[in-house]
C-alpha cells in the first residue's frame, strides 16, 4: 500500500524538532502517563516525518506539499 506524500519540507522539519524535544523530555525529564504519552508522540511524529505522510490530513483534503 502506496500512500501520496502530502507533508512539505517545513512541516517535516518541525516534526522532526518537536520529536527529538518530546524524546528528550520523555527520557530525562518526565515520568508516568507524560513520559509515555511524550514518546509516543515523538515517534509518531519521527514516523510521519521520514516518510512525508500524515494520515490525519487525509479527512480534511489537507498538504502542506508545495506544488
Amino acid at each position: 500500500m502506496s500512500f501520496k506524500k502530502n507533508m512539505g519540507k517545513t512541516d517535516r522539519t518541525v516534526r522532526i524538532v518537536l520529536a527529538v524535544i518530546l524524546a528528550v523530555l520523555a527520557i530525562f525529564m518526565l515520568t508516568g502517563i507524560l513520559q509515555i504519552l511524550a514518546g509516543l508522540f515523538a515517534v509518531v511524529f519521527a514516523v510521519t516525518s521520514t516518510v512525508s505522510f500524515c494520515p490525519l490530513y487525509l479527512p480534511f483534503n489537507l498538504s502542506t506539499l508545495k506544488k
